[in-house]
């Protein structure tokens, strides 16, 4: 046995002498620089394309297989422009495993590589010739070895200095992976490989240019399809889209198991920040335990935390996942939680959002079932200093259908809600509503109006309005509160119907109880073009005082009655829109008092100073004209609305007159008559009998009524009624005269006659 034993020995030794031996021969006697010539021509015949190898031709046989070469060019097909370069590269292999089967690399090199692949706008690329299938009579491969299978391992592998570029011609995108850089440790099967490797990444679309490095410890099984990642560290640095000052890191310890299927993550955390604009954020993931198979996957302890510094404020948020465990088609989430603050100067807002979470992965459907939102605000200018509110409900999100359904009830800022809310598409969505609130005071946060001198500024130029959104607003719905205040306006009972589509709104009814009275009509906004509305309103028993008061600090007019408006106008500011009112408006008032001016007192003052022919007095506040029944109708052109029909009725005082009130240019100028009775006898007929009338001019700017008695007018009526008067009583005494003298002739001439026929 030892005889044989060493027998085989010696003989190994000598084949192993004769190929060294051998190796050793050719390594000397071998030049392949000698056959570049027809390196160079074979590439030139088969591919047309032009190789150039520069450097030179190196070849090792022992103890490694390897070939190292040197400023290695490619061409473009059919062009002498440069396809793909490398200044050096190196490949050798362990010679004496390969009689075992086993290829052991000893070494990958490569240093200075750039290639360049192009789509042209046909769609062909300049590689498609070197992805051409081998000619049809071309010797199959000779198969590889039978039996076991073959065993690599490598080393190690450096790469650096190196550039791969694509661009799109049609497209116009461009991409480029440059300065990628390659080192590792030895790479076999179930052996830890230590990877370090940096690459930057720039392309136009999406805008990209971003370096990144990574160090981890791979291992892997091939037989068994196993492969772990540990100790992962990867920084990202650059800017992508519009981000800045990108900085992405990442860590943790993944592995999978490709034949099972099993995927497992432990400690993964991912920290993302940079600049948005102006605007700087940063978000960081922690997952301490994911485990994914093809059955099943759990998670436990997942929190999402993230910072912006914002125009509107400093916002902080937290998401935690406590749980999360599911299969591929569907998931629970047992309590999900997102907790939000938002820091601003003068006030911050927190946001508390709680609820189970269910989806059907392949249904792709997701339910919120038991949704709990808490909102609270604290600042000096919010009401009390602060505000809270809660609301909760159900919400369910259908991806397949495009709908999202939700019913929610609480307390909202003051207020008690109910709503419910649907929308049907997410391209052009479709959105119902129904809201119901039983008190809401808008003006507790409405911004407060100061009484601050006004500042000398440069007038701007009046904003055109816009309504482009309603344009792709599709919705109905009803809105119904039992008491609302906004703009300092009070109404209860309130309801308003919604339709709107592709610009066009409708709001009918819009109704409600205000001010001891009722209000019922409806208003439409045609958006497509130029803002256009119209508004149909019959407001029933109001109070005008507090609602003029309250609504426009409009404080002249009193009384109880009705109020009817049906007006349009069409124009794309708010000067256009007053200035192109037409329509109808009508007032309908009793037991009231025009503020500003007593009239029947100024008629009396009249007569104790009757030689002005015209007097101007400002409106006067503590002053007023009371009177039993006022009526008006207006007829509104251009924003002018003119009334002709104006007829008050109050004790020992009747008023009539016409005259525009220019909504347009906010002035009036209107003449009213007012004529004064002598006796209480004349309210039920004639108030004009023995009394006196006088002409009342109301003119000006809204903000600066002036009342002018024209005196002069009412003078010269006067006088005209005295001449007319006296001419009167002089042909009454002339008539009477005549009649004497007929008389007087007749008996004459009677008596005449009787003495001349006796």
């Amino acid at each position: 046995m030892n005889k044989i034993l060493k027998i085989s020995l010696i003989a190994t030794a000598s084949v192993l002498g004769v190929a060294v031996a051998g190796a050793a021969y050719l390594a000397a006697t071998f030049d392949p620089n000698a056959y570049k010539q027809q390196i160079i021509q074979a590439v030139k015949d088969s591919k047309q394309r032009n190789l150039h190898l520069d450097g030179d031709i190196k070849l090792s046989f022992f103890p490694n297989i390897g070939v190292s070469m040197a400023q290695v060019s490619l061409s473009e097909f059919k062009s002498e422009q440069e396809f793909a370069a490398l200044d050096s590269a190196r490949v050798s292999l362990a010679l004496l495993p390969l009689f075992s089967k086993q290829f052991i690399v000893s070494e990958v090199s490569l240093s200075g590589m750039h290639a360049t692949l192009i789509k042209h706008k046909d769609g062909s690329t300049n590689i498609d010739d070197l992805l051409s299938p081998a000619p049809a009579d071309a010797s199959p491969e000779t198969p590889a070895y039978a039996g076991s299978p073959v065993q690599f391992d490598i080393a190690k592998v450096k790469i650096d200095n190196t550039k791969l570029a694509y661009v799109d011609e049609l497209g116009g995108a461009k991409y480029a992976i440059k300065d990628v850089s390659l080192t590792t440790g030895r790479i076999a099967n179930g052996v830890p490989v230590k990877i370090e490797m940096a690459v930057g990444v720039v392309a136009n679309q999406p805008k990209l240019d971003i370096q990144t490095k990574l160090t981890t410890t791979l291992t892997f099984d091939l037989d068994k399809q196993s492969y772990q990642l540990a100790g992962l560290d990867m920084k990202v640095s650059g800017a992508a889209l519009d981000i800045t000052q990108l900085q992405i890191q990442a860590s943790g310890d993944a592995s999978a198991n490709l034949s099972t299927q099993e995927f497992f993550a432990k400690e993964l955390f991912v920290k993302v920040s940079g600049i948005k604009g102006k605007e700087a954020f940063t978000a960081d993931l922690s997952a301490p335990d994911l485990n994914l198979n093809k059955d099943h996957y759990t998670g436990s302890k997942l929190t999402l935390n993230a910072t912006m510094d914002a125009a509107f404020g400093k916002l902080e948020a937290a998401l935690a996942v406590p749980d999360i465990s599911g299969n591929a088609e569907a998931f629970k989430v047992e309590n999900l939680s997102l907790n939000a603050q938002v820091q601003q100067p003068e006030q911050s807002f927190r946001l508390k959002l709680s609820t189970p979470l269910a989806g059907n992965m392949a249904a792709q459907r997701f339910d919120l079932s038991n949704l709990s939102i808490a909102v609270s605000a604290t600042g000096d200018k919010l009401p009390n200093k602060s505000i809270s509110s809660e609301m909760k409900g159900n919400l369910q999100v259908d991806l397949k259908k495009q709908s999202v359904q939700t019913i929610m009830a609480g307390g909202l800022l003051q207020s008690q809600v109910r709503a419910k809310f649907g929308m049907q598409g997410f391209a052009q969505p479709v959105i119902k509503f129904d809201v119901n609130v039983d008190q809401f005071d808008a003006d507790m946060y409405l911004p407060k109006k100061t009484a601050e001198a006004p500042k000398a500024e440069a007038v701007q130029p009046e904003q055109p309005l816009d309504l482009s959104a309603l344009r792709a607003l599709n919705l109905e719905g009803s809105l119904r509160v039992g008491a609302l205040k906004v703009a300092n306006v009070k109404v209860e009972q309130l309801r308003v119907d919604v339709q709107a589509h592709k610009g066009i709104v409708n709001i009918s009814p819009l109704s409600a109880k205000l001010y001891q009275g009722s209000t019922n009509g409806s208003i439409s906004i045609d958006a497509q073009v130029t803002p256009a509305f119209t508004v149909k309103e019959d407001m029933v028993g109001i109070d005008i005082a507090p609602l003029g008061k309250d609504a426009a600090n409009f404080d002249t007019l009193e009384g109880h009655g009705n109020v009817s408006v049906n007006i349009n106008t069409k124009g794309d500011t708010v000067t256009a829109l007053k200035r192109a009112l037409n329509g109808t408006a009508s007032l309908n008032l009793k037991d009231g008092a025009i503020k500003g001016i007593n009239v029947a007192q100024k008629i009396r003052d009249v007569k104790a100073t009757f030689g002005a022919k015209t007097r101007t007095t400002a409106a006067d506040k503590s002053e007023k004209t009371d009177f039993s029944e006022l009526k008006a109708s207006f007829k509104i052109n251009n924003g002018v609305a003119h009334n002709d029909d104006l007829s008050m009725m109050a004790p020992l005082l009747r008023l009539s007159g016409a005259g525009d009130i220019d909504i347009g240019h906010d002035s009036i100028d209107y003449l009213a008559k007012a004529t004064l009775a002598n006796t209480l006898k004349g309210q039920g007929g004639d108030a004009s009998v023995g009394g006196l009338t006088v002409p009342l001019r109301v003119k000006g700017p809204f903000t600066d009524l002036k009342y002018n008695l024209e005196l002069g007018a009412m003078v010269s009526d006067q006088t005209k009624q005295k001449i007319t008067a006296g001419k009167a009583a002089v042909q009454q005494k002339i008539d009477t005269k005549k009649e004497e003298v007929k008389t007087q002739v007749k008996d004459q001439l009677k008596n005449q006659l009787k003495g001349l026929f006796n």
